[in-house]
């Protein structure tokens, strides 16, 4: 999946597939001890994909607590100016 297509999903969307994801990984870390694996890329594939996904939900926290912090801010200075 895109970078594009993951950032155009919701927060919910993301943590559901994220869950998925992980799920995946593990069977496919079964399939390896097992020795059953086919293609071996698959596991740097599903680590890569996690990764991409929890980047994404770690962007959208940190830009949510910059927006109320300017919130915060602008509530702050408002009774202040008032005076």
């Amino acid at each position: 999946m895109k970078l594009k297509e993951i950032r155009e999903k919701e927060v919910g969307h993301i943590q559901h597939e994220l869950g998925e994801k992980q799920k995946h990984l593990f069977d496919l870390r079964t399939q390896s001890v097992t020795e059953k694996l086919e293609d071996p890329s698959q596991l740097r594939k599903a680590r890569r994909e996690i990764a991409q996904l929890k980047t994404i939900l770690r962007q959208r926290e940190i830009a949510t607590e910059k927006q109320a912090e300017k919130e915060k801010e602008k509530a702050a200075a408002s009774p202040a100016a008032a005076k």
